[in-house]
């Protein structure tokens, strides 16, 4: 397993592309604890914290696909570095204004959400430009779920790191400033200097007219549903017991699971489509999420559970990035996988808000109940959508190839419709 990732990061700009597309990520990874910790030394209330925190992730969720469209029409330096730019300066004025005058406040965190710059799915986007197809793409395509995982766990303790250190000001600069470092070293890159999209249809529309990607954003709104039920249930679990680190023990061993699941999936070879993978690699993620629901009181076997709960969260992942570039429009393969980013934000954001009440009535278990309903939605998403999933035995008439978008060029097996 370790030679294959080896002989991966080894090939030319892969690590480069990876490091600086996890640095340059971390603003936006840790925009919700960072904005908390900052409003509250500010003296701001919870509330207040709170709104912050949901205007940058809504301005991100709107500004993703928007700027994802952009780049996939005008390339990755001239869009991603100008936004990353004015994401970052406009959290400096953040952390300089402060929350006193509560209107620029808003007005920054959702400047700094709207332009954040659409790294992940511009990485997504020029891995098949770097590494071609093959088993080096699906292994890249592991890795990269896995650093996500790696993001959501370093991250928080970056940003606790810094404020300990300084202060929650001095964070807020340090992790946007890193930040975009981060993505200035992606974007001077050959690699995505070079990258341009595919021509595309003029389609208002965009990506979302291909039904195969709006089949695969579906199932994953429900993932992500079940995640955030899952991190306000872990909370009222810790809550229960009277130790707030239980919590945090939940949350990084289901981390933890969905880092081991996606280096042991991105190792080995799949035969077949992926599209049928995928069906199978939700269906476990949701059976995982079931026993969540008896929550023992063994902190040690609950956080065994959680841990096991994980384990096909990357591998999943890792398969429909797959299935989102044979199924997205030509010339839309960013928007595609930014789609896929706002979706899961969103997702996470409705399955915290249904999750509070449902614990109210029925406590924690009830919390893990709704991560286990919502799974199972994902599951019966892809089961009614597998017709359009499918993939036809006979390639149409391939249209002229691109060297920089695969999606230029159908493959055995697309369907013409959603190569539009």
């Amino acid at each position: 397993m370790a030679t294959g990732y080896r002989e991966l990061l080894a090939a030319p700009h892969v690590a480069r592309l990876l490091t600086g597309t996890l640095v340059g990520r971390l603003p936006h990874g840790t925009a919700p604890l960072a904005i908390l910790l900052f409003t509250r030394a500010e003296g701001g209330s919870y509330s207040l914290a709170g709104a912050l925190a949901a205007a940058h992730g809504l301005a991100t969720a709107v500004g993703q696909p928007l700027l994802g469209r952009l780049v996939d029409k005008y390339g990755q330096p001239r869009v991603m570095f100008p936004a990353a730019l004015v994401s970052a300066l406009a959290m400096i004025a953040f952390a300089l204004l402060g929350t006193g005058a509560v209107v620029p406040a808003f007005a920054a965190v959702a400047l700094a959400g709207l332009t954040t710059p659409p790294l992940e799915g511009a990485l997504r986007a020029l891995w098949t430009t770097v590494l071609g197809a093959g088993d080096r793409l699906r292994r890249a395509y592991a890795l990269d779920a896995v650093a996500q995982e790696l993001m959501f766990a370093g991250g928080p303790l970056l940003v606790m790191l810094l404020v300990a250190a300084w202060s929650e000001a001095a964070a807020l600069l340090v992790i946007n400033i890193v930040g975009l470092l981060g993505a200035a070293s992606v974007v001077v890159s050959a690699p995505s200097r070079s990258w341009r999209g595919a021509e595309r249809e003029a389609h208002w529309l965009g990506a979302l007219r291909s039904g195969g990607l709006l089949a695969v954003l579906g199932c994953f709104l429900c993932v992500g549903m079940a995640l955030g039920a899952i991190s306000v249930a872990a909370v009222a679990y810790a809550d229960a017991r009277g130790e707030e680190l239980v919590a945090s023990y939940l949350l990084s061993a289901l981390g933890v699971g969905a880092l081991v699941g996606g280096l042991a999936y991105g190792a080995r070879p799949w035969a077949g489509a992926p599209e049928p993978r995928l069906v199978w690699l939700v269906g476990l993620l949701a059976a995982g999420y079931v026993p969540l629901a008896l929550v023992p009181a063994s902190v040690p076997l609950m956080t065994l559970l959680a841990g096991i709960s994980g384990i096909f969260l990357a591998p999943a992942l890792a398969c429909s990035f797959v299935v989102i570039d044979r199924h997205a429009p030509r010339g839309t393969v960013t928007e595609a996988f930014s789609w896929l980013v706002t979706t899961f934000g969103v997702g996470a954001a409705l399955g915290t808000a249904a999750a509070g009440p449902v614990i109210e009535w029925g406590e924690e278990a009830a919390g893990f109940a709704v991560a286990g309903v919502a799974g199972w939605l994902a599951v019966l998403v892809l089961l009614a959508t597998r017709r359009v999933l499918a993939v036809p035995d006979r390639a149409p008439t391939p249209a002229p190839e691109s060297r920089n978008d695969r999606n230029a060029a159908l493959e055995p097996g697309f369907r013409s419709g959603h190569q539009a």
